[in-house]
């Protein structure tokens, strides 16, 4: 049975501030830990009034100072944002600080607009467009140094550190196969080649030192509550996220509104029923149910959930019943 992780975006709502986005941040993580989550992942985004974790290795050692035994991680660095040698020096460090602990997952997005991406890159040529040996060239850093090796990272050079590749389309499933890398599929937020792209890494899959055969992680959102129609007004703030985000006026996360599934008009609607299509929400049976449905039909090693509230007792319950559920799920006790 696949194994259950947490992705946070460090959330920073209406009226709050990224330190208490931070605080809330270790809060989950210990609840994660505590309930027997796998993995806690941090994800990069630059110029995002909602999102705190834009310096993502610097989070995720406050995460992983405030907890002892679940492995931390990013989901993901943004590679073509950074120098290969920066992003191993941060993670080998990472390593250094808790060893066994660590996972550096990579995507190839730049995790912000046109502009910022310069502002972050200082140049304008596309730099997406070396993803693959940006790579390689990390990979490079992170195996043990070679006696005439004239660029080192120290902290880095043969640390423990677990690499991902993630992805919301096929590129991303083809590259992780030929390097023999896990794959992590963002289908919480963009789920349309999700299948695709798992049975494409599966038929590629070559493998490697750091992989004997194909180890898949698929990602969702999860919103739960004590009853399905509560969990609907909690996954309100969300949904007015993504649709301000993809209006162009993104923002610090909104407190849910009452019966806002209704106010939508078509164009919103059909946006969340693309992005949301792999969401979970739901009381604790649809929970349940959800996930059960979601891991038989993906195949997945690993299930790693979102659970987006504005309220940090909202999240934390949600995670709560998320695990029941998930415990209910790997019984196989008949649903009723």
């Amino acid at each position: 049975m696949a194994s259950l992780s947490l992705l946070d975006l460090a959330p920073i709502v209406q009226g709050g501030d990224a330190a208490g986005a931070f605080a809330a941040s270790l809060a989950l993580a210990r609840k994660a830990e505590a309930l027997g989550f796998h993995r806690y992942w941090m994800a990069e985004h630059h110029n995002m009034p909602g999102v705190a974790s834009a310096a993502t290795a610097v989070a995720l050692a406050h995460v992983a100072a405030g907890t002892r035994t679940i492995r931390i991680g990013s989901g993901g660095v943004m590679l073509p944002n950074h120098a290969p040698l920066i992003i191993a020096e941060q993670f080998g460090t990472l390593a250094a600080l808790h060893p066994g602990r660590v996972d550096l997952g990579l995507g190839r997005a730049p995790g912000t607009d046109p502009f910022t991406a310069q502002a972050l890159r200082r140049r304008r040529e596309g730099d997406a467009d070396r993803f693959p040996e940006d790579l390689v060239e990390l990979l490079h850093y992170l195996q043990p140094a070679g006696p005439n090796q004239a660029v080192r990272a120290i902290p880095g050079a043969g640390a423990d550190v677990e690499v991902w590749i993630l992805g919301s389309s096929l590129f991303g499933a083809q590259l992780a196969a030929a390097l023999g890398l896990p794959f992590a599929f963002a289908s919480h937020f963009a789920p349309a080649q999700l299948d695709r792209a798992l049975a494409l890494y599966r038929q590629e899959f070559q493998p490697s030192v750091r992989l004997a055969r194909p180890h898949v992680m698929a990602a969702l959102t999860v919103i739960a509550a004590e009853t399905d129609q509560e969990a609907l007004r909690i996954s309100s703030s969300l949904k007015q996220a993504f649709v301000a985000l993809r209006s162009g006026r993104p923002g610090p996360l909104p407190p849910p509104v009452d019966g806002f599934d209704a106010q939508l008009g078509p164009e919103a609607r059909a946006l969340l029923d693309q992005t949301l299509a792999c969401a979970v929400i739901g009381g604790p049976d649809a929970v349940r149910h959800g996930l059960e449905g979601f891991a038989r039909r993906t195949g997945a090693d690993e299930l790693i959930v979102s659970v987006s509230a504005f309220d940090l007792e909202a999240r934390l319950r949600s995670l709560e019943i998320t695990a029941a559920a998930w415990r209910l799920v790997e019984s196989g006790v008949p649903t009723s």
